[in-house]
């Protein structure tokens, strides 16, 4: 039987400005709060100097190559996620900031879906020091070095960690990951952290 989305309730400690689902998968969800301090700044440079929107994410060594489609908030304030029947397609958060630049840029996957496996299936087998390259609109790309990866409960998911303001050109890729829940929803994320070259 196919398992369905699931959004969990609100949940933190923090000043609630938007819910956040931090995972796309069709098995599951997570929400938590997310505070200004948590939010990316705004881009405002100028269409000649921007350096244009994601497109395109590849990780070589575990054979991800995916377009990237735009995903920002739904009403009920959750992040949006790829729909199921576009699994193998990775989308690119866009509260938050540009892969390249200054900042925590966040691509959300689906590990699987009701119609099979999907784009970050093989998430888990990623290594520290793999390339993640981004390709944008513009035709250049941004390599970032993985320097990291953690899995944690969807109830105990690090907001401030993922989306908190950093002076680093940061890229933080997130799935579904673990055990299932009982009913079939997937208990924890996989997190990749990773740095600009």
């Amino acid at each position: 039987m196919p398992r369905t989305h699931h959004l969990a309730r609100c949940t933190g400690a923090l000043v609630a400005l938007a819910c956040i689902a931090l995972a796309g998968c069709s098995a599951g969800a997570v929400e938590t709060t997310v505070d200004s301090a948590s939010r990316a700044p705004s881009r405002t440079a100028s269409a000649s100097t921007a350096p244009g929107e994601p497109a395109q994410v590849a990780i070589p060594s575990i054979g991800v190559a995916s377009s990237l489609m735009r995903l920002g908030l739904n009403k009920d304030g959750t992040v949006q996620v790829p729909p199921a029947d576009k699994g193998m397609t990775a989308g690119w958060y866009t509260g938050g900031a540009v892969p390249g630049e200054r900042g925590a840029a966040v691509i959300i996957g689906h590990n699987d879906t009701r119609f099979g496996k999907a784009v970050f299936h093989d998430l888990k087998k990623i290594t520290k020091g793999a390339d993640i390259a981004v390709r944008t609109t513009r035709g250049t790309t941004a390599h970032f070095t993985v320097t990291g990866t953690e899995t944690v409960s969807k109830s105990a998911f690090p907001t401030e960690r993922v989306y908190g303001a950093t002076g680093e050109r940061a890229l933080r890729l997130i799935t579904c990951s673990g055990d299932f829940d009982e009913q079939g929803h997937p208990v924890d994320n996989l997190i990749v952290y990773a740095t600009l070259r």
